[in-house]
């Protein structure tokens, strides 16, 4: 199978930009369906470590610096705009559909994960396939869909209500669910652990870091944090970490938290935390009520209270199971065949589709 992937026009395709799940989600991907032999054309920028057949270079560093100024990681990413009259869309999205037009085959697929940004991309190939294929967004437009969890799937689908008198939109059978994907040797193990919680994150509102304090703090815990943001006046802000650090932290944590206050569509950090064997104490919607286990890789919770109690019991967990769970369920090497599965099943529309037997 041949893949042509659009890159985002803010970050580059480096583990630099750990911070930009989206970001990683392409650089992991490349690097999963190349493995599996497939041929991969990236359309990105001039920095990148995702394995692919062919790197076209569609936007550069100088670029970014006059679209977007001088960012650092510590300004987060809110501050990027997702209309494709922007600049930094018209100018990738142009250089983009003219690359692909001179590599495109019949049959071949367009992965795009920009959301509204790169419709336009799509809107110029009507013959291809294009798949979003890492929805943890609400901005979709493609007919092919790959949502990061049920929770988010469903969700999309309750605020899209077509049918008269049904609170939905309907079901799309080549929609697809499947999990973010994370690579297990960027996330060490350790049985042994240190006294203190990890929040890693935005420090916002919105992230429940207020959660991570007030849990800690009504027990005496201490409490590290890890992200851009301001800090709250409880708990040592260590600041934004890179995946090595990143990963000594979750490994010697007693429990990450997680605390969402939105639907989380995935929620990225605590999966990274269960891949170092560190339980987890999250809030119990979004993807958190298909991911964790509640008393197995970690709390569910809604009150404080059960917060303060599940910070109280999570040395009683099992940590290699915990390990062994999140790596057989989100590594990369347990997730690409699913992708793989996933287009094969996209292919047969080029036949009989449903009815392909």
């Amino acid at each position: 199978m041949r893949f042509h992937v659009a890159a985002l026009p803010y970050t580059q395709t480096t583990k630099y930009y750990t911070p930009c799940a989206y970001t990683q989600k392409v650089r992991k991907f490349c690097d999963m369906m190349t493995g599996l032999g497939h041929e991969v054309y990236l359309y990105a920028g001039d920095e990148n470590e995702a394995a692919c057949t062919e790197l076209v270079t569609v936007f550069t560093k100088a670029d970014q610096l006059d679209w977007f100024g001088e960012k650092t990681l510590a300004d987060g990413f809110d501050w990027f705009s997702w209309n494709p009259a922007d600049r930094h869309w018209i100018h990738t999205n142009a250089r983009m559909i003219a690359e692909i037009g001179k590599r495109r085959q019949p049959r071949d697929f367009l992965c795009v994960i920009g959301g509204s940004g790169q419709k336009p991309i799509a809107d110029a190939f009507p013959e291809m396939q294009t798949v979003e294929f890492g929805v943890g967004y609400s901005g979709v437009f493609a007919k092919y869909r790959v949502f990061e969890s049920y929770a988010w799937m469903h969700a999309v689908h309750g605020a899209r209500s077509t049918v008269a008198k049904i609170m939905s939109d309907r079901g799309q059978f080549y929609d697809a669910v499947i999990p973010n994907y994370f690579e297990v040797a960027d996330f060490p193990f350790s049985a042994e652990k240190d006294d203190y919680f990890l929040f890693v994150g935005r420090l916002i509102e919105a992230k429940g870091v207020q959660i991570a304090v007030d849990a800690c703090r009504r027990i005496g815990a201490r409490l590290l944090l890890a992200g851009a943001g301001r800090p709250p006046t409880y708990g040592e802000h260590v600041g934004i970490v890179d995946v090595a650090r990143r990963g000594e932290l979750m490994s010697r944590a007693r429990a990450v938290f997680a605390p969402s206050l939105y639907l989380e569509p995935f929620g990225g950090v605590h999966v990274e935390a269960m891949l170092c064997g560190t339980p987890v104490i999250t809030t119990d919607w979004g993807a958190y009520s298909e991911t964790v286990q509640q008393g197995v890789q970690g709390f569910r919770c809604r009150t404080l209270r059960e917060f303060t109690d599940a910070a109280e019991s999570v040395d009683k967990l099992d940590y290699q199971g915990i390990r062994d769970y999140a790596v057989s369920k989100f590594s990369t090497e347990a997730i690409a065949p699913q992708y793989d599965y996933y287009f094969r099943r996209l292919q047969t529309l080029w036949d009989d589709g449903f009815y392909t037997m």
